[in-house]
This record gives structure tokens, sequence and C-alpha cells, in this order.
């Protein structure tokens, strides 16, 4: 569908930051530049509120991280990596991620998700049924193919990768 942008609309972004990290580890051996991520997703428009769902280790190394993303404006929302016996890892955002976005529509025009996770998929559907405008924006690679057919659009970051990715030697491995 035509991009369908201008000034005065209101944007609210919200950041699937495990969803994208994995995405440019395992795709690309590289960190995401959120920077640009935000940049690109706000477009000009007026940034209401920006968020970024993150996952906190027990070492804390990923904390400079987190300071950088306030850093750029944009708000965390943090939940601790739960461990569970045989190893088992997890901390999932998709439902705080989607009751967030959900508060938020009445204050906005345009909600702009970073995910390429097919879960969200019943989210695009109701805030579009509410009127709203839903882009989403991930690697295409990555992305599951019914949230792309469902958003008002999709940006592949895969076609802007220098723009997208940080190239590193090394970065912590944050919910792994």
């Amino acid at each position: 569908m035509p991009s369908i942008k201008n000034k005065d609309q209101r944007v609210s972004v919200f950041i699937d930051v495990q969803n994208l990290y994995h995405s440019a580890k395992n795709l690309y051996q590289a960190r995401v530049n959120f920077g640009e991520v935000l940049k690109t997703a706000t477009a000009g428009r007026k940034l209401i509120r920006a968020f970024a769902y993150v996952v906190r280790t027990k070492t804390g190394e990923e904390q400079p991280f987190f300071d950088a993303l306030i850093g750029l404006g944009i708000e965390t929302r943090i939940k601790d990596l739960q461990e569970y016996f045989g190893g088992l890892k997890k901390a999932d955002w998709d439902v705080g991620m989607a009751v967030d976005a959900i508060k938020i529509q009445d204050s906005v025009d345009v909600i702009v998700l970073v995910s390429g996770d097919g879960d969200f998929a019943p989210l695009v559907e109701y805030l579009k049924n509410h009127g709203k405008r839903v882009e989403t924006m991930s690697f295409g690679k990555s992305t599951s193919s019914k949230l792309r057919e469902i958003a008002d659009e999709f940006l592949d970051l895969e076609e802007g990768v220098e723009k997208y990715l940080l190239r590193a030697k090394r970065w912590p491995i944050i919910g792994k």
C-alpha cells in the first residue's frame, strides 16, 4: 500500500528488542542501530512516545544498552529474564506490548510496530479496526508473512541494511 505520511500525524513506536536483536545477530552478525530505526519509524511526524521492550539478565550487563535507548528518547519497558529448571530461559513481551498499544491508541494516529513476530497479527487487526494506521518494520527474512500482509505498510529493514545495522565483533547476549 502506498505510504500515507504527513507531518501532523501523531505516532507511537513499539520496539520488540529481542526480535530485532536476534534477527540482526542471526542474519548479519550485527547489532541494530535503534537511532536510525526510530528516525525511520517517525518519518518526520510527531512522536508521542517510543517504547523498547527489553530483558534484564541477572548480570545486568545490558544496562549500558538500556541507557543508550533512553538517551535516544526511547522509554524502556524492562522484564527480568526468567530461568526455569532444566535451563529454559524466557522473557516474552508480546502481551505487554499489545496492552500498551491498545492503551495509547486514542492518543495517536499511527502505531509503528517494530517486530516481525506473527503473534502481533491480531493486535494489528484490532488497531486497524479501531481506525489506526499500523506500520510494521523488521528484517524481511525473519518477518511473518501474515504480519506483512495485514499492516498498512511494511518497511523491510533489509532494504537499508547498512543504515540499520552496527557491525561489532562482540556484544552482550541478551536473553539467551
